[in-house]
């Protein structure tokens, strides 16, 4: 079994198998964040995952998710969404995309 090795903020050096780690990877670039929590203390943490980490983690078999990372959302797409809520047909809109 691979085992990793951190550090938690509060209980200092940790060591965590695949299961324990969670990675988001970001849709633009090949950096991410890592996620865990501590065996120790529980407390949930996230560390930043250069394309170093990223692939390190990879390769040992971590999880992994893809993050979309648009902007938030603007005012134009609120408007837009408030206009098509006052059509009468909106919800069989919704539904059929």
């Amino acid at each position: 079994m691979t085992t990793i090795r951190t550090t938690c903020n509060r209980c200092g050096d940790v060591e965590l198998t695949t299961a324990d780690i969670g990675l988001e990877l970001s849709s633009e670039t090949s950096n991410g964040t890592y996620r865990f929590s501590c065996p120790f203390c529980g407390i949930t943490q996230r560390r930043p995952a250069n394309h170093r980490v990223v692939s390190i983690l990879l390769a040992t078999g971590v999880e992994y998710d893809i993050i979309a990372t648009t902007g938030p959302i603007t005012e134009q797409e609120i408007d837009g969404f408030v206009t098509s809520l006052d059509s009468d047909d909106w919800f069989s809109e919704l539904a059929t995309s």
